[in-house]
């Protein structure tokens, strides 16, 4: 921030390296809003992640500069602050008279709870993702006001109580069971128990193998709620059309964008494989009680299949690269795509490094990129230099799907739903555990042959995990 004599500027920071730009997604603050140091007041998006700029100091929202929707330079002023009350005696009149109109206890801090009932859409959204009732919610703020991080404690000690539960409500309140990245279901305990978020219709409770009745979709035995649909805001001023129409978000025209350049540039092939991951779930079942004890995280099926890719992905390198036109470039670290799904976009966070890591190491790093996600937290150097991209389609009762390369890596691979079916084995009919991966390669650089025996490992190394098979 600057001082230009009448108040702070507040500037786009330089959130990485690269950027130049940032777009404003939604003030969190209006013009006369008490501000607390380092609350966020806006969220800035850029290149499919959306940050919130915090402010420095504690004051009072004087002037808006750029507005939602605008793209700003790194360095360009966004808004004004006004810090300490002497600062707000010396404001324009025309500003007093806005302050004139608000509360001591908005302009103040105050030692009642008269802003109690102020939410700032950050807070509802927080809410209204872990279905929380916010008159539940302790409020530190100025007057009683309930903050972000009010919402996040209150979240956290949430979860830190559900871990002490019997195993089956540890089981109902988390539905990260195949690893939810991928799907919209990263949500906590709270909202997978809201009759508005799963149907009735569309789940049943079943004997699970561990002898617990738990909650699963008929459709895979790896889903424990439905999807959350997004929200759509319907502009009401077209009533008497047969359509409505929605706005294009910044962060839904990098899509498309992306999404363009991927078909047009990249020539895409198709396959698909057939896995038995029967002594998966059995394993699984065996040790995600005791993870959940040990590491008060969810043990998915993800955390397996990511491990399983990247020990094939040593075996195939070539999978790892970009084309570069005249060359092909073979990443040495493997850094592994997520594609996590949320309400009205799709993001692709990474984990670094994930052929250095273990099973549980792969879990963690499954839960804490899915929390950052729900919380809005991801920065720009987690969604860079991922070279493999790996998407939990099954999470939402896929079976088989067709993915769009995430440009410029040379393939994509989708874990479908896990449904039992009967299979021949031995000349015998077995019910058994089955799972769809499908993987769209670039044909410039990839052909059937090495895709086939990449996946042809994949399968080997997810039939391999048995009762024995550690996780550290």
């Amino acid at each position: 921030m600057s001082g230009n004599g009448m108040g702070k500027d507040v500037v786009m920071p330089q959130l990485a390296e690269s950027l130049v730009s940032a777009t404003i997604g939604k003030w969190l603050k209006q013009p006369g809003e008490a501000i607390e140091a380092y609350e966020p007041i806006c969220e800035v998006i850029t290149d499919k992640v959306m940050a919130e700029i915090p402010a420095t100091e504690a004051g009072i929202m004087r002037e808006i500069i750029a507005q939602e929707g605008e793209t700003v330079q790194v360095g360009a002023v966004i808004c004004r602050m006004d810090h300490g009350s002497a600062e707000v005696a010396g404001s324009t009149p025309a500003f007093k008279a806005e302050l004139s109109d608000l509360s001591v206890s908005e302009a103040v801090p105050a030692q009642g709870q008269e802003m109690r009932n102020r939410y700032s859409p950050a807070v509802q959204r927080l809410a209204q993702e872990h279905g929380i009732n916010l008159n539940d919610v302790p409020g530190t703020g100025l007057g009683g006001r309930i903050t972000r991080k009010d919402v996040i404690q209150f979240v956290e000690n949430h979860q830190a109580i559900a871990v002490s539960v019997p195993a089956a409500s540890v089981h109902r309140s988390n539905p990260a069971e195949q690893g939810t990245i991928s799907s919209v279901s990263t949500q906590n305990a709270v909202s997978a128990q809201q009759p508005s978020v799963v149907h009735p219709s569309a789940a049943q409770v079943s004997q699970s193998s561990n002898g617990h009745n738990e909650p699963v979709r008929t459709t895979g035995l790896h889903l424990s709620e439905n999807p959350r649909l997004p929200t759509i805001e319907i502009d009401n001023g077209q009533s008497g059309r047969g359509e409505y129409l929605i706005d294009v978000t910044p962060i839904r025209s990098t899509i498309a964008r992306n999404m363009r350049q991927s078909v047009s540039e990249i020539p895409h092939a198709w396959t698909m494989i057939e896995v038995d991951v029967t002594n998966l779930v059995q394993l699984r079942n065996k040790l995600k009680n005791e993870f959940m004890r040990n590491e008060g995280i969810n043990l998915t099926y993800l955390a397996f299949v990511l491990k399983a890719v990247v020990n094939a992905i040593k075996d195939y390198p070539i999978m790892n690269s970009v084309w570069a036109v005249d060359k092909i470039i073979v990443k040495r670290d493997i850094n592994i795509s997520l594609a996590v799904g949320t309400e009205d976009s799709v993001i692709t966070p990474v984990i670094k490094k994930a052929d250095q890591k273990n099973i549980a190491g792969l879990a963690r790093e499954v839960e804490e990129l899915a929390r950052k996600t729900r919380e809005g937290k991801l920065k720009l150097d987690d969604l860079q230099g991922g070279t493999f991209t790996i998407n939990n389609t099954g999470s939402f009762g896929s079976i088989s799907s067709y993915p769009i390369i995430n440009y410029p890596q040379a393939a994509i691979l989708t874990f479908e739903s896990i449904v039992k079916k009967p299979v021949v084995i031995n000349d015998m009919i077995a019910v058994r555990s089955m799972a769809n991966m499908c993987m769209s390669l670039d044909h410039r650089i990839l052909d059937g042959v090495i895709c086939g025996r990449f996946l042809q490992r994949v399968k080997e190394n997810l039939e391999g995990f048995d009762l024995e098979t550690k996780l550290y």
